[in-house]
């Protein structure tokens, strides 16, 4: 029981790390410094732009329960510690 509870948590942190690494590398590639890369926006005479932004704002909650979730499984590891003949 006690192996299972700390294999989650470590495997709860790598995914929320692993997540929050992706989403991070979402907001990079859809932001402002795109248009920087667009062949067409570098023809003289073309004006480009960036309009609008999509709220991440759910994303960024989505890594903020992802942590609190592992800090909830790593004190579950305490406690299903204490109930094992490992701890005195």
């Amino acid at each position: 029981d006690l192996a299972v509870t700390v294999i989650t948590a470590f495997l709860w942190l790598v995914s929320t790390f692993a997540w929050a690494k992706a989403l991070a590398d979402i907001k990079m590639s859809t932001g402002a410094s795109v248009i920087l890369g667009i062949e067409a926006c570098k023809a003289p005479g073309t004006t480009c732009r960036f309009a609008s932004v999509t709220s991440m704002r759910t994303l960024n909650v989505s890594v903020v329960f992802g942590l609190l979730n592992m800090v909830l499984w790593g004190g579950n590891v305490w406690f299903v510690y204490k109930d094992t003949n490992l701890h005195n």
